[in-house]
């Protein structure tokens, strides 16, 4: 690759990953759903079996998921530098609406409401995340048994079982499943890899260290949803350090979940309720730190992972119980924010045009949002 093939891929790499980090409404499922559409269908940076792997190998690491997949097609595209460029415009975009809604609460103490906006753009998101979700299930799912094994991945977080186990069950019972097949030794699993007002108005040296020991911390073990998220953050800052209120955090995480990109960005709003927008800037790069080191790791595993008959099934595995997964919680969301005719409209609209035309997702979040508008403003 040339140098200046390299500085295009970068240009390229920078915009889409800016541009997602703008319009990546929904949460974790939403953004891999748009990278796909974006990446995958529109551009074709990548293949949809190299996007499902990227999509499960990101399930072996702690971090935010869909971060950590938009750092892993970074390094595709672009490499180490595409790495960091990726990551950083994804993550950016949120980090800044999210300290500009901390000021307006420290400032007035209450955010703008945004729930009209959301009215219309959730449903629109919903379509998006269906729509994906059939094009990468006719790459994950290679066979009747890997069909079964999602049903029962689906099954299983229907009925509460935690999504780590889900995930772990379904990559050795693929890997069993093709060692038995095929007459081989099974392998072990080798498991996931484990590497108001301010509270402190002006926060000392040391403060100021324990937030971003406290946030790497977090970045660097916390595997699982949103909710598990909460947990570390309440256990931190609320119950040990006395920091900030439970409403304060129940305000936070409702921030990080509104704003588009990653609900990680919860960490910059309670970095700023702690110490101003020097707490934001050190809590967003303390807790995002451990993604791009263990992607890092991770770029020199995938190729691995698909090259060995086990470990090929295992991932196969892997993928078809991250896609249930991302369908259960897909369903759960759809509930919440289909609610009458109209959300229903959009989701069903938006669903057609993304079956019939190549439009970018920008376009329907657009239009959900705008709809949102007018039904807050008539109603």
């Amino acid at each position: 690759m040339s140098h200046d093939d390299g500085r295009h891929r970068l240009r390229e790499v920078m915009g889409v990953f800016l541009k997602l980090g703008v319009i990546a409404f929904g949460g974790p499922a939403a953004h891999i759903a748009m990278m796909r559409d974006e990446l995958v269908r529109r551009r074709g940076w990548v293949t949809d079996q190299r996007f499902v792997d990227l999509m499960g190998a990101t399930n072996l690491i702690p971090g935010p998921n869909s971060t950590e997949l938009a750092i892993h097609l970074g390094y595709d595209r672009g490499r180490w530098r595409g790495l960091v460029v990726a990551g950083v415009c994804f993550i950016v975009p949120a980090a800044l609406m999210v300290t500009a809604l901390a000021w307006v609460y420290v400032t007035y103490g209450d955010t703008p409401e945004i729930e009209g906006v959301l009215y219309g753009v959730v449903p629109a998101v919903i379509a998006i995340i269906a729509h994906a979700l059939v094009g990468l299930m006719r790459t994950a799912i290679k066979n009747g048994w890997l069909a079964a094994l999602a049903v029962a991945a689906l099954a299983a977080y229907f009925l509460g079982v935690n999504e780590l186990l889900i995930l772990a069950s379904g990559a050795v019972l693929a890997a069993a499943v093709r060692s038995v097949r095929r007459g081989l030794p099974a392998v072990p699993f080798l498991g996931p890899m484990v590497g108001g007002l301010p509270v402190f108005p002006d926060p000392t040296g040391g403060q100021l260290t324990q937030l971003f020991l406290t946030m790497l911390k977090i970045g660097s073990v916390l595997y699982g949803s949103g909710y598990v998220l909460l947990a570390f953050l309440r256990g931190d800052f609320v119950e040990r350090l006395g920091w900030i209120t439970s409403q304060q955090l129940a305000d936070a995480v409702s921030i990080g979940q509104v704003t588009p990109g990653p609900v990680f960005t919860t960490a910059t709003f309670i970095g700023y309720l702690v110490a101003g927008p020097v707490g934001a800037f050190l809590a967003t790069v303390a807790i995002f730190l451990p993604s791009f080191l263990f992607v890092g790791l991770l770029t020199r595993l995938t190729d691995r992972l698909r090259s060995a008959d086990w470990t090929s099934a295992l991932l196969d595995g892997l993928n078809a119980a991250a896609l249930a997964l991302m369908a259960g919680v897909s369903w759960q969301l759809g509930v919440t924010a289909i609610v009458d005719p109209l959300t229903a409209a959009i989701a069903v609209v938006t669903l057609v045009l993304l079956w019939t035309t190549r439009l970018n997702n920008a376009w329907y979040i657009a239009a959900g949002a705008a709809i949102g508008l007018a039904h807050a403003l008539l109603t």
